[in-house]
């Protein structure tokens, strides 16, 4: 680590100082308000849909399960589909779907019809990842190479920036205009279609860079090669396959705690759920805090070191922290409250620790980097499902063995210690040469070389003009 600090700044334009490639400067700004579009529905549409239909939650349930299945798909779809077409054009078919089938979601919600809304809010589901996490690609394929764990921090600073927080801000002040209640969530919805067409059209406009109109796979490979590279990639690249691992493991506890949590936050503990919404919220808020920052500490001392010890190792540390915490103060007491939202918030910030995962995982497959972004983005899809399985299954099994309950939820906890041991183990197998001090100052030499020549051309370019 001591290394960090004899290596010379980042020259050149602000903007590529810090990470974000300026080319697609507007594309970062777009993602952002693309995302607070989709995160004004994110914590009604549930009761909305009960409401609307008449149906039990057990039934709208099933169709945001659907929703799920579909983004997950088109998780790995961006991924294949970027290195065969291109990253911009990819975009511009999720962009597509998203606005055909919200006006088909909004209109259904008219009918009140079950299987209407479900049909039309599944298809939907295909589109965000297929803007989202092709521009990920996007942005891995441009940034500086001495630069990329940063830029894929700034991603994730507009991804969760917009969804679930913004969005949620616009949500409340949308429902308030358009009259509360159900009209004003509808109303809402609208309002989220208008922010997306925004964000979308500042991409397309904004950003010109000519790699996101091409093909990334090798000439050679057939079509169905190239969609199905993702799966061949993680069975034959034993890297790609750690990492998928690993991603998998990463937010995997958070989906976790958001099962056991909440009730013991709020009822066995006396906080209330208020108070549990609200800490959740600043776990999220410092998560976003620190994506570019711990993306440019990867930059700077390695990637694996900062994935296997700010990542890793303080994850699992800070886990411990946000379950012990509140039961080691005095239940109800408000300082008691607020030193176990440091807690949370402690094991919000490690996880911004992973964010040079997006960096190494298509760095070990230099030839093939959206489909490795397309296994990276299955996995951080299929967190979710893997939190909420070991969830049910320890909690299954140390039901039966008679353990009490705090014992059952607490062996889930160390459950996802275990993962993170795991995770700890395989990240060291990840190494690339982003990793060794001498090439890593080699090639922030030669970017820093890249940026004055380039800002040089410029400048001739200006002066001819003038």
């Amino acid at each position: 680590m001591s290394n960090s600090a004899s290596q010379p700044k980042i020259e050149g334009k602000f903007l590529d100082r810090i990470g974000i490639p300026g080319v697609l400067k507007w594309g970062f700004l777009g993602l952002l308000i693309f995302q607070i579009g989709l995160g004004v529905e994110a914590n009604f549409i549930t009761p909305h849909l009960v409401e609307v239909l008449g149906s039990t939650e057990a039934s709208v349930s099933f169709i945001i399960t659907s929703y799920s299945l579909a983004a997950l798909i088109a998780s790995y779809l961006s991924g294949v589909l970027s290195d065969l077409m291109g990253p911009k054009k990819v975009m511009m078919i999720g962009f597509a779907l998203w606005v055909i089938f919200q006006l088909a979601f909004l209109l259904s919600l008219g009918t009140g019809n079950f299987w209407l809304v479900g049909v039309t809010y599944f298809l939907r589901g295909f589109a965000y990842p297929l803007f989202s996490f092709s521009f990920l690609v996007w942005v891995n394929i441009t940034a500086l190479k001495s630069m990329q764990g940063t830029s894929v921090g700034w991603f994730y600073v507009m991804f969760t920036g917009g969804l679930p927080t913004i969005g949620s801000l616009v949500a409340i002040a949308s429902i308030g205009a358009f009259g509360g209640g159900t009209a004003g969530e509808h109303g809402a919805m609208w309002v989220a279609l208008a922010l997306v067409i925004v964000g979308a059209l500042m991409v397309f406009l904004g950003c010109h860079a000519e790699n996101g109109t091409k093909r990334i796979a090798p000439a050679h490979e057939s079509t169905s090669q190239v969609l199905f590279s993702g799966v061949r990639l993680l069975f034959s690249n034993r890297k790609v396959m750690q990492g998928f691992l690993i991603r998998l493991i990463n937010t995997a506890p958070q989906f976790g705690m958001f099962v056991i949590l909440p009730v013991v936050i709020a009822d066995e503990l006396g906080w209330g759920q208020s108070r549990w919404l609200l800490m959740t919220t600043f776990i999220f808020a410092g998560n976003i805090l620190f994506n570019a920052f711990f993306g440019n500490v990867g930059d700077r001392i390695g990637w694996v070191n900062t994935v296997r010890w700010f990542g890793v190792f303080a994850s699992a540390c800070g886990l411990l922290l946000w379950w012990y915490v509140p039961h080691m103060v005095p239940a109800g007491s408000t300082w008691g409250y607020i030193v176990s939202v440091i807690a949370g918030v402690t094991f919000g910030i490690c996880l911004a620790g992973f964010v040079p995962m997006g960096a190494i995982m298509p760095a070990n497959a230099p030839d093939h980097r959206g489909a490795a972004m397309a296994m990276y983005t299955t996995a951080a899809g299929g967190a979710a499902f893997l939190g909420t399985s070991v969830v049910s299954i320890v909690l299954s099994i140390t039901g039966a063995m008679g353990w009490e309950p705090f014992a059952q939820k607490s062996a889930v906890i160390w459950t996802f210690v275990a993962l993170y041991g795991c995770a700890f183990v395989m990240v060291g197998n990840l190494r690339t040469d982003q990793d060794d001090p001498v090439k890593r100052q080699q090639v922030r030499d030669a970017d820093t070389a890249a940026l004055a020549i380039q800002a040089a051309n410029e400048r001739r370019v200006n002066i001819k003009e003038q």
